[in-house]
C-alpha cells in the first residue's frame, strides 16, 4: 500500500481577512517581487480560462493557473466566479478558492478562500502602479468610479502606503452605494462626497480609480482627462479607444491584456497594432521604462494568476506558523 504523508490544509476567510489586514505593506512588496520575477522570465502564467453560460450571459467562472520559481517553487490555481446578479440578493459578486500544489509530488496541499486574496492582490497591484505612475503618494482628489469591495480595498492599500488624499469623490450607478462608501471614508477622517456622474467625479481629480463591472467602454472623450491624472483602470472596460490612444499605457502583461474585449484589446483591433502600449509594470519596476508625465497615464491590469499564488503562499505560511490552518485528515486517496 502506497500512501502520501502530504497534509492537506484549509484556510477560511476569517483567518485570511485577519492576516491580510495586518500585512498590507508586506503584501505590496510581495506583489512588486512577483512582477519582478515575471519580468525576469521566472514564471509560467498561461491564459486564463473563462467558463461562460448562455443562460447567464453576465456570469462567468475563471481559472487562473501559474507557477513561480523563486525561493519557494509555487504552483496552483485560482478558481474565481463573477455573478453580478448576486448583488440583487445581497451576496458578493465574486467568490473564489485558491489551490496550492507541491512541486515535488504534484499533490495539492492547501485550499484557501480566494476572494479576499484576489481583492488584496488587485489592490496591492493598483497601489504599486499608483506610486510608479504618479511619482508621489499625494492626491488632492481621488475619484472612485464603482463603489464596491475592490474599490474599498484599493483605498485601504493606498492609505496603508501613506497616501495623503485631500478629498474623495465617489460615483456608482446605485446612489446608495456611493453614499455608503463615502460614509465609511468619513468615519476614517477623509473628506468624501458622492458624485452624480462619472464626469463630476473625475474633473480636477489627479488620481482616478475605475472598479466597475462595465462590459464595454462608456467613456470615449480624451478631453475628459488631463496629463495631470493617473488612472487605475482596474475594471479594464470603461475607457474607449480614443482615450486609450491618447495616453501613456502600462499593463501587467501585454499578451494577457489583448483579449476578452478589454479596452486595450479593442484599441489593438482599431489600430492594428500595440504601439499604444508603452510597456508593463515590470518595465517600470526594473527601471527600463519611466512614466511619461506629459500624458495621461493609465494602468490596465488583466490580473495574473501568479499574483494570487504568491499571496496565497504568503498567507498559507503565516496561517500554518500560527496554528490557524485546519488539517483535513485522510483527504487523499490511497493506491494499492
Amino acid at each position: 500500500m502506497i500512501r502520501t504523508n502530504q497534509r492537506f490544509q484549509v484556510i477560511g476567510g476569517k483567518t485570511i481577512g485577519m492576516l491580510l489586514a495586518e500585512s498590507k505593506l508586506e503584501i505590496v512588496d510581495l506583489i512588486r517581487e512577483a512582477y519582478r520575477l515575471h519580468h525576469a522570465g521566472r514564471t509560467i502564467n498561461p491564459d486564463s480560462y473563462f467558463l461562460r453560460f448562455p443562460d447567464k450571459p453576465t456570469a462567468r467562472i475563471i481559472a487562473l493557473t501559474a507557477r513561480i520559481q523563486a525561493d519557494d517553487d509555487i504552483a496552483g490555481i485560482k478558481w474565481i466566479s463573477s455573478f453580478p446578479e448576486n448583488r440583487l440578493v445581497d451576496k458578493p459578486r465574486a467568490s473564489a478558492v485558491v489551490i496550492l500544489n507541491d512541486m515535488a509530488t504534484g499533490f495539492p496541499y492547501a485550499c484557501l478562500e480566494g476572494s479576499l486574496i484576489s481583492a488584496a492582490r488587485t489592490a496591492a497591484s493598483a497601489a504599486l502602479a499608483a506610486e510608479l505612475l504618479h511619482k508621489e503618494t499625494r492626491a488632492e482628489c481621488l475619484a472612485v468610479i464603482g463603489a464596491g469591495p475592490i474599490a474599498a480595498t484599493v483605498v485601504d492599500f493606498l492609505l496603508a502606503r501613506g497616501w495623503n488624499i485631500g478629498r474623495v469623490r465617489v460615483h456608482d450607478l446605485v446612489a446608495r452605494r456611493s453614499e455608503d462608501f463615502c460614509a465609511r471614508l468619513r468615519e476614517r477622517g477623509l473628506v468624501a462626497d458622492p458624485a452624480s456622474t462619472t464626469a463630476d467625479a473625475v474633473v480636477d481629480s489627479d488620481l482616478v480609480l475605475f472598479a466597475t463591472t462595465a462590459s464595454k467602454p462608456h467613456l470615449d472623450d480624451p478631453a475628459m482627462f488631463t496629463p495631470a491624472q493617473s488612472i487605475l483602470h482596474i475594471s479594464l472596460r470603461d475607457l474607449g479607444v480614443p482615450v486609450i490612444r491618447s495616453a501613456f499605457n502600462v499593463v501587467d502583461d501585454v499578451e494577457h491584456c489583448m483579449k476578452a474585449q478589454t479596452s486595450v484589446h479593442l484599441t489593438e483591433g482599431a489600430t492594428g497594432g500595440r504601439d499604444f502600449v508603452a510597456g508593463t509594470i515590470g518595465d517600470l519596476i526594473s527601471g527600463s521604462l519611466a512614466a511619461d508625465q506629459t500624458k495621461l497615464r493609465i494602468f490596465s491590469p488583466f490580473g495574473l494568476g501568479l499574483l494570487d499564488l504568491m499571496l496565497a503562499r504568503f498567507v498559507y505560511q503565516k496561517a500554518v506558523a500560527r496554528g490557524l490552518a485546519v488539517v483535513v485528515d485522510d483527504f487523499f486517496a490511497s493506491e494499492g
